[in-house]
């Protein structure tokens, strides 16, 4: 039988070999979620034969990652605010960038018992993370995808906010009420179609393309966002990730309508990432 040290250095070469990166990281990760362990007690478990079983099962997901499967999906969890999500391949794996959205929406002055609305909620990391974060609040996290819903559901329950974030099936904000809400946070799909064949394989290939594409443009799904979010109440706040140069575009579009831009952020690239507005009197 191999050792665990025997095992990770065997993953780094082929994943090395596969152009990965971050080769020693990854072959730590996927045989240390196998074993139950992190990095650190991986070490000290270096001479620890392993059972041929999960031998067989590091070395399938080894060549899995190898043609570019994402990490996240292979291990079942990604790490977004300092929680562990639960993720597949029906939902987005959780990005640093979107935690900025987060951080955004918890400076702004929303009544303690705040009602928010999380448009298309994929793993559910924003409206769990919120609801997590503020437990007088009550958040309604809408999906087109009812695939993406049983995974938000599954990260509300494991963040014990279960009673405070209801998952829906809804086309943006159809059939919601939206004056009754005091903030709408999104993260929506803005890539633009002839971006998607040159983006990475792990994304191009593995993550759900409704997630990702905007249209044509990219811009199509936050046109339409903020048309409908004109029927929001006086006083609500947006908060929006966008696409690397659509800031501009999206607050232009903001202000022709009844909302005030009130500040862009930039990702850790300088990308100008998120927007937010507010609902004019």
């Amino acid at each position: 039988m191999a050792t665990v040290g025997e095992l990770v250095r065997e993953g780094r070469e082929a994943l090395r070999r596969a152009g990965r990166q971050d080769a020693g990281r990854e072959s730590a990760l996927l045989l240390g979620s196998l074993l139950a362990c992190g990095e650190a007690q991986l070490l000290a478990r270096d001479r620890e034969a392993v059972a041929p079983e999960t031998e067989s099962r590091y070395r399938e997901r080894l060549a899995r990652r190898a043609v570019g499967e994402p990490v996240a999906y292979l291990v079942g969890h990604r790490e977004f605010f300092g929680r562990t999500f639960a993720v597949d391949d029906r939902v987005l794996v959780p990005r640093p960038e979107t935690e900025h959205l987060v951080e955004l929406a918890l400076d702004l002055p929303l009544p303690a018992a705040g009602r928010v609305l999380d448009l298309g909620t994929g793993s559910g990391c924003i409206a769990v993370t919120l609801a997590a974060e503020r437990p007088a609040w009550e958040v309604i996290a809408t999906d087109l995808s009812v695939d993406a819903l049983t995974v938000a559901r599954m990260n509300a329950r494991r963040h014990a906010v279960a009673d405070r974030v209801r998952p829906l099936a809804a086309d943006l904000t159809a059939g919601l009420a939206l004056a009754r809400f005091d903030l709408v946070v999104a993260n929506p799909p803005y890539v633009e179609e002839e971006v998607l064949p040159h983006l990475s394989p792990d994304v191009r290939d593995f993550e759900p393309r409704v997630a990702l594409v905007g249209g044509a443009r990219g811009t199509e799904t936050l046109e339409r966002l903020i048309d409908e979010l004109a029927a929001l109440a006086a006083g609500a706040w947006i908060v929006l990730e966008v696409g690397f140069g659509q800031a501009d575009r999206v607050a232009a579009l903001a202000a022709a309508g009844p909302f005030d831009r009130i500040a862009t952020r930039p990702d850790l690239s300088g990308i100008e990432r998120n927007v937010v507005f507010r609902r004019r009197a």
